[in-house]
């Protein structure tokens, strides 16, 4: 009895070697009597185990990136162009010339009869900037829209200074005007409307004679309300009348008839 109990205990703190079958300490990793390195059956089965899941990763990853290629490979593979006919002969979308709109096809036609209105304006009555704007718009003149109107002032291209002359003229050669008068006229908001600036260019450049405009002026009251001389200096001097300097006044009454 004895006996037996010790056999199991030796069994119990002892092993098989699994290489030369001999019994060895339990412990022993390495066969005593062979010198083969002992092996847990556990360990084994985990390293087995992880191997196995290893390569099915790897070997499924791989056909699943091959799968992907070919479909890859087979949407960028492109069909075969066909070759153009020899009796083709119309251009291709790159080689076919681009047609510009034309800038006046996106203007409005209201906006072009008002440029053309404000030329034909600025050519025969050498009117000034703000007079023509307020002819196009007037509810007694054009009645363009102030954008058309506007429009029509910008682009119309007309020398502002030249027209303020043109119109300086006409009124000395039918009027026989002062200086003074003839430019009061020019920026009078109920006259021309020109800027300062215009109405003075043109009263330094006209090619008048004040003093045969005075004498001229002053006939026409001797003659039309039968005044006497000094009336008709009083009236070619005055603030009120036709403002001419009072040298140019003189010259008139001293060469009536």
């Amino acid at each position: 009895m004895k006996e037996s109990v010790l056999m199991k205990n030796e069994s119990v703190n002892s092993k098989i070697c699994k290489y030369c079958k001999t019994e060895i300490p339990k412990t022993a990793k390495i066969c005593p009597n062979c010198n083969k390195k002992q092996g847990s059956v556990l360990t084994k089965i985990i390293i087995a185990f992880v191997v196995v899941v290893v390569l099915c990763l790897l070997f499924g990853g791989g056909s699943k990136s091959k799968k992907t290629d070919g479909e890859i490979n087979a949407s960028t593979t492109a069909a075969p162009t066909p070759e153009p006919s020899v009796e083709s002969t119309a251009p291709s979308v790159t080689d076919a010339p681009v047609v510009e709109e034309s800038t006046s096809d996106t203007i409005p036609t209201e906006y072009k009869s008002a440029l053309n209105k404000a030329i034909a304006y600025s050519e025969s009555m050498h009117m000034s900037k703000n007079g023509l704007y307020n002819q196009l718009t007037s509810e007694y003149g054009e009645q363009f829209s102030a954008e058309a109107s506007q429009y029509a002032i910008d682009n119309v291209g007309a020398d502002w200074n030249a027209n303020a002359l043109a119109k300086a003229e006409e009124y000395n050669e039918s009027m026989h005007m002062s200086k003074l008068g003839l430019y009061n006229q020019l920026v009078s908001e109920s006259g021309e409307q020109f800027t300062t600036d215009e109405a003075q260019y043109a009263v330094d450049n006209i090619n008048a004679d004040w003093n045969a405009n005075a004498l001229a002026k002053a006939k026409d009251y001797q003659d039309s309300m039968s005044m006497s001389p000094e009336s008709i200096r009083d009236q070619l001097v005055s603030e009120y009348g036709e403002q001419f300097t009072q040298d140019e006044a003189d010259y008139a009454i001293s060469n009536l008839n």
